[in-house]
């Protein structure tokens, strides 16, 4: 038996979980038509199978027809959930792993024109800020119903064999309930803490009811709103201590803070650049005060941390969600003592950001999560070796390599720098974003166990390559800032590359031309404003920085609203002039023909990258696919075939930003899914 605080099991109720480690309840946003298929099935699946002892699926399982879901949730008022639930709950079972899911209804944290278009319902008529929604004071009769509507939920995932379920008391219909804020109704459910809990309380009795004693029922729920004329830590103390005292829960599942606003969000959820564990503390008070069963995540992003909370005595079942996201093997590689191995989660979030925007849950550098039907998560060794050689180490690069590697192939790498990273290396100088670097970090570490050679500061040439005697070429050589956008002027300009490296010193009066929306331009604002400087960044867009999303955006702001920083949407840098000892920057519209100038002592442009990739077209006429790839074979998970000169001495590849300007993400799984059929 190991002495890892970690490994030890824990009794819930009549349920032995063989460890402290667990997938608090998210939503990946992978089900299909509303149901927890296939790719749903296999995301939980293989985290079951590598060791977690919890698995908590669908954050946010909708209870009813009037709480329709904005990222594209499970919907559990629905019978034919049961048979969908049952399958994955029997594999996970089969694993040694417990099931457990999260039901609610989301009240006014949803939209009236999802779905069937009702209106939104919550025990006020005040919209929430995320969502926009104006909603309907519930009557008596809404209130009944979706009662009615948990206990059925619940009964539900109880005939699936769901080990039990836990409800959502943070920014759903509970807590709105709870939250003097919300909550305009008068008695028996408004006015006092009691009465305002007494929504909460009927459920959790009806759910009793159908689902007897043994069933085991939790709360994920805030003890403390953090906002003015909200639910004070004196409110989530006296709830908890009611939540245990009532009989009816056996498990309590702790966060902070309100999640209505994107900043709310972020601070519930930290990202990157953000305080690890910032509400252990506060999570180990409700435990200490209840002595009852408390769950809690919240950025704990890595073993250490995670086995001190447990160590600690501040946590029953620590939640390492995201860090599961980004390796499904995490406890897996900790029973065997490989913890060094384990594929750190760097806070990108990435994948919430993703799912907030309507989009699937995908780790910014693990794409085989959610992909678990197409992309390995442990990859296997190639029938025979062969060499390979790989130009450039960013991200993409540095991927190739390591699945190669652990093919068994022979790898080398060229990079013209004196250390891998690429682009990551430039965005993690910046302090807030440098846990990106472990993105490297980590595949640098995985490339020097399994014999990688490396040869920096190689500026590699066609020549250079083929005196590898290559059987495959992959260029990873990423692009470089592309700035020639404006109708005059281009040489008046600078990038955000350029500022970011150093290489260019801010000014005192700048414009940023930010037309790729992406992190660098703001990167690059923050940097700047830093300084003292005035900064306007204007962006075509009818909204800034698109491509960095809503939670990665809280940070920015925070440090650019307290500086002299502006932002102008819907305009474009048309042209850049001097005037004297300045600069005149002519904005036009792509709405009519109105111009604005501004003058500025400096200019700066972040329009994406285009490819670096002269090599690439010297070697192409040498390759036996002339650099041709089988999408059909690639999407599809086979080798790649293409033969179109005879005479061609090796297979030739591009991926990543050497192809075209995307992201971090994008160019890993470019080479996950081309290097793992080499």
């Amino acid at each position: 038996m190991s002495n890892d605080p970690l490994l030890q099991p824990y009794r819930l109720k009549h349920l032995t979980l063989r460890n402290r480690i667990m997938i608090t309840s998210h939503e990946p946003a992978y089900p299909e038509d509303g149901m927890p298929k296939d790719r749903y099935r296999a995301y939980h699946v293989e985290r079951a199978r590598a060791g977690v002892a919890l698995t908590m699926t669908a954050g946010s399982a909708s209870v009813s027809r009037d709480s329709p879901p904005v990222f594209n949730n499970i919907l559990a008022w629905k019978d034919e959930v049961v048979g969908w639930m049952k399958q994955l709950a029997d594999e996970c079972h089969d694993h040694g792993c417990a099931v457990m899911i999260q039901l609610t209804h989301l009240g006014r944290r949803t939209r009236w024109d999802k779905a069937d278009w009702l209106p939104v319902v919550s025990p006020g008529h005040e919209r929430e800020a995320a969502h926009r929604a104006f909603p309907k004071k519930m009557e008596d009769w809404d209130i009944a119903r979706i009662i009615e509507d948990y206990a059925d939920a619940a009964e539900r995932m109880q005939a699936a064999g769901l080990d039990g379920i836990e409800l959502q008391a943070y920014g759903h219909l509970m807590d709105q309930f709870w939250s003097p804020l919300t909550n305009d109704l008068d008695g028996p459910y408004g006015g006092s803490l009691d009465n305002r809990l007494r929504f909460t309380f009927d459920i959790l009795r009806r759910i009793r009811e159908r689902c007897g004693d043994e069933f085991i029922v939790g709360l994920r729920y805030t003890g403390d709103e953090d906002l003015p004329g909200g639910l004070t830590i004196q409110d989530g103390l006296s709830i908890s201590r009611k939540l245990k005292d009532s009989g009816l829960v056996d498990f309590l599942n702790v966060v902070k803070g309100h999640i209505d606003t994107d900043p709310g969000l972020t601070d519930v959820i930290p990202i990157q650049g953000m305080r690890n564990a910032p509400h252990l503390d506060f999570a180990g008070r409700i435990r200490a005060e209840t002595q009852f069963p408390t769950f809690h995540a919240a950025k704990i992003p890595d073993v250490a941390t995670a086995r001190h909370a447990i160590a600690s005595g501040k946590l029953d079942m620590v939640g390492m969600t995201r860090a599961h996201m980004a390796d499904p093997h995490l406890v897996r590689k900790v029973i065997e003592g490989r913890e060094d191995d384990i594929r750190p989660c760097v806070g990108a979030n990435y994948c919430l950001d993703r799912i907030y925007q309507g989009g699937m849950a995908f780790c910014i550098h693990n794409p085989a999560t959610g992909r678990e039907q197409t992309l390995p998560q442990t990859i296997q060794s190639a029938a025979r070796g062969r060499r390979i050689t790989i130009v450039g180490a960013g991200p993409a690069g540095m991927e190739a390599a390591r699945v190669a590697a652990e093919r068994g192939h022979e790898v080398t790498v060229f990079e013209a720098a004196d250390q891998p990273g690429g682009q990551i290396r430039l965005t993690a100088q910046q302090e807030r974003r440098r846990e990106m670097i472990s993105i490297i970090a980590w595949r640098m570490a995985q490339c020097e166990k399994h014999g990688v050679r490396f040869h920096f500061n190689s500026f590699a040439d066609a020549d250079t390559v083929l005196k590898t005697r290559p059987d495959d070429v992959i260029i990873a050589t990423g692009g470089l800032p592309h700035t020639e956008v404006l109708r005059d002027g281009n040489d008046l300009v600078c990038s955000a590359w350029d500022i970011l490296s150093g290489d260019v010193k801010p000014g005192a009066n700048v414009l940023i031309f930010d037309d790729a929306g992406d992190h660098a331009g703001l990167q690059a604002a923050d940097l700047i404003a830093a300084t003292g400087a005035s900064v306007e960044i204007v962006t075509p867009d009818r909204s800034f920085a698109p491509e960095v999303m809503a939670m990665n955006l809280v940070p920015y702001m925070r440090s650019l609203q307290r500086r002299d920083a502006t932002f102008t949407v819907t305009w474009r840098l048309m042209s850049v002039a001097r005037d004297g000892n300045l600069l005149r920057a002519t904005l036009g519209s792509d709405y009519g023909d109105m111009t604005r100038d501004r003058l500025v002592d400096q200019v700066v442009v972040n329009h994406g990258t285009r490819p670096l990739d002269d090599i690439y077209f010297d070697l192409k006429p040498l390759s036996s696919n002339l650099g041709e790839v089988d999408y059909e074979a690639l999407t599809g998970g086979a080798p790649q075939s293409v033969t179109r000169n005879s005479d061609g001495r090796f297979r030739l590849f591009r991926i990543g930003d050497a192809v075209a300007a995307r992201n971090t993400h994008a160019a890993i799984h470019d080479a996950l899914r081309l290097v793992k059929d080499l």
